[in-house]
């Protein structure tokens, strides 16, 4: 067993990480918050179970549960896992996850390749329009490759040909779920739809003038929510020890998605 730290932040789309690292940094000011990031090989194919396994691994070395966290992707991820595993978890914060997880930007942008008669180029700007707002031409492009790469070479779990589904509901610990208020993807109806899944002590925030990455633009407001949340949760009966009986993985997958 190592330390346990206050929090996880989870990661599963490392090009991105660099719109994670201001409100990380924000955190750790005043609690000790880890990274753990999924980095997937070239080879391997896109497994949201692969991603729970390798992140499983990793909580297993702490020896008291952990506030999870995760914005999109990682965010629907660190929601499956504390599904999975609540011994584990001391709470979650989600960052641009609806109530629907697999709605995300990546379903977006497919269905807009489904829809529109246009060059994956052309789809690729407007997605960086969507997700950061207007930019000059060279700053969208260069968003552009980013999301690119992104869809090329890490985790994501929709395609062309195949949109995956995640089960909505929400979890045994606190939940603390965010978003932007001029997020195209989690819009305030998405948020909404969260409520008839809130336990007492939950809690959503809509971050004003956000978009999808809200976290990069305004990390000092997003810290100050997230930590008086956590201050909140330790008034609050504790999980199970992580010493607890957890099921191994793989799990069977009805317990992770639904079919769409």
């Amino acid at each position: 067993m190592v330390n346990t730290p206050d929090g996880l932040w989870l990661c599963v789309n490392p090009h991105l990480k660099s719109f994670d690292q201001s409100l990380c940094h924000q955190l750790n000011l005043q609690a000790d918050v880890h990274n753990w990031t999924y980095e997937q090989s070239a080879d391997a194919p896109c497994c949201i179970e692969a991603a729970l396994a390798q992140l499983h691994q990793h909580t297993q070395q702490y020896s008291q549960p952990i506030h999870l966290l995760g914005h999109g992707l990682s965010g629907a991820l660190a929601l499956l896992y504390a599904r999975l595993h609540p011994g584990y978890i001391k709470s979650l914060t989600l960052l641009s996850v609806g109530a629907n997880p697999a709605v995300s930007w990546h379903a977006h942008y497919y269905a807009l390749r489904k829809l529109l008669p246009c060059s994956r180029e052309i789809i690729l700007v407007q997605m960086a329009s969507v997700l950061f707002g207007p930019q000059c031409v060279v700053k969208a492009a260069s968003l552009a490759h980013l999301l690119e790469k992104v869809l090329d070479t890490e985790l994501a779990p929709h395609s062309l040909a195949k949109h995956s589904g995640f089960c909505p509901g929400g979890i045994e610990a606190p939940l603390l779920v965010c978003h932007g208020d001029y997020d195209a993807i989690v819009d305030p109806n998405a948020h909404q739809q969260w409520q008839p899944w809130l336990k007492p002590g939950d809690r959503l925030w809509s971050c004003p003038e956000g978009r999808h990455f809200f976290h990069h633009d305004y990390p000092t407001c997003c810290s100050k929510v997230i930590l008086n949340f956590w201050q909140q949760t330790a008034s609050l009966p504790s999980p199970l020890p992580a010493t607890a009986s957890i099921p191994s993985m793989p799990l069977p997958k009805e317990n992770l998605s639904m079919p769409t």
